[in-house]
């Protein structure tokens, strides 16, 4: 059953789709032939992916894109939760940022030439916002420097999703001391790509070196601080999602074994003590799924409070779904910590999402924040 509950007819649809399509092209089974590939998916499937509209949600229609209602993160949400689910690789979350600050704030050309390749597949763009250890520091690892035409780019952005098999990096900077972004094609002269061990198995992370590297005048993202603070909402809200997908996968996973598995003649989920435990984690799965289904509504809709919405999802999250893998690896025992089962897979996951787009700490601070209360700084 999806998250979010309230759905229409043509939502219900596309997820279905969406759901059918990743259990036949790459269900979590046949994602472990990728971990040990440096490329990480294959961009044919990533073309199929964008036939059925992975990547224009975010993306207006009169630009090439288009939503299946008229929340395009709630669509948005629909794929993510799936991908959670199955442990799916691929830039689906950094992909569809930074498409969408492209499409709000990017010059002519990018719009007419960038986009559609985008939306088809058949570009891959990522988001470079973080700093070497993948702290938020709103481009400030980053400056620009005007030259004849254009700019020249230098410093550093660390744990960028899909760095190696990317065409474009939307990497975050600033120009005169004011936060920009810019579009960077990989293969151009004084940038070079690192690549980093990763928890979780099916993503590539890199460290992304750039060193004078030029790009023309009309490369410049606009949109300043504003806009990196609303996509860096986005993608913590689509990466909550993606942890409950895994999360539910885990509960379900183990309330299945609870049944199955048998101690002292009897299934070991009729014992008091496991019971409890599993009543504990229904709970905090539950109102995961709330926390989500309000940070979409509110960042979906415009609303006054939704940055104070999607960091107290994020947060609570973030922590919940830890604890839940956790005690689901303790429930199944020894077998859950063996590399032939997928528990440790979902774990990998919801582990990573938990720091990747601001940690639980720094969640919680940005909320205190909100208030007046602390700086709005801690990591």
């Amino acid at each position: 059953m999806p998250i979010q509950l309230d759905l229409t007819d043509d939502q219900a649809l596309f997820h279905e789709t969406t759901a059918r399509f990743i259990e036949t092209e790459l269900p979590r089974e046949r994602t472990r032939a990728l971990h040990d590939d440096p490329a990480g998916f294959d961009r044919g499937w990533l073309t199929k992916a964008a036939e059925l509209g992975w990547f224009s949600m975010l993306v207006p229609e009169e630009l090439g894109g288009g939503s299946v209602s008229d929340n395009g993160l709630a669509d948005a949400a629909l794929i993510a939760e799936e991908l959670g689910r199955q442990v799916q690789p691929g830039p689906f979350i950094p992909m569809n940022v930074a498409l969408a600050a492209v499409a709000a704030h990017g010059a002519d050309r990018p719009k007419a030439e960038l986009l559609p390749a985008g939306v088809a597949g058949q570009a891959v763009v990522t988001w470079a916002f973080a700093d070497e250890r993948g702290g938020w520091d709103r481009g400030a690892g980053v400056t620009l420097a005007a030259t004849g035409g254009g700019f020249a780019v230098s410093g550093v952005r660390g744990h960028v999703q899909d760095a190696g098999q990317a065409d474009w990096l939307l990497v975050a900077g600033t120009l005169d001391g004011e936060a920009v972004q810019v579009l960077v094609p990989t293969g151009a002269a004084g940038l070079v790509r690192e690549p980093l061990t990763c928890l979780d198995l099916s993503r590539r992370m890199a460290t992304v070196r750039l060193d004078g590297v030029e790009v023309p005048g009309d490369a410049l993202v606009g949109g300043g601080t504003a806009a990196l603070d609303h996509q860096l909402r986005q993608a913590a809200v689509l990466a909550a999602v993606e942890t409950v997908g895994a999360m539910d996968t885990l509960f379900t996973m183990t309330v299945e074994y609870s049944k199955d598995r048998i101690a002292f003649g009897r299934p070991i989920g009729s014992f008091q003590a496991l019971k409890h435990v599993m009543a504990d984690l229904a709970l905090e799965l539950e109102t995961s799924k709330a926390a989500v289904t309000a940070a979409i509504e509110a960042l979906g809709r415009g609303a006054d409070a939704a940055a104070e919405v999607v960091s107290m999802a994020a947060a609570y999250v973030g922590e919940q779904g830890n604890e839940l893998a956790q005690q689901c690896l303790q429930i199944h025992g020894g077998i859950g910590y063996t590399w032939e089962h997928d528990l440790h897979l979902l774990m990998r996951r919801v582990q990573t999402n938990s720091v990747l787009y601001g940690s639980p700490t720094w969640h919680r601070e940005q909320v205190c924040a909100f208030h007046g209360l602390g700086t709005g700084a801690a990591r």
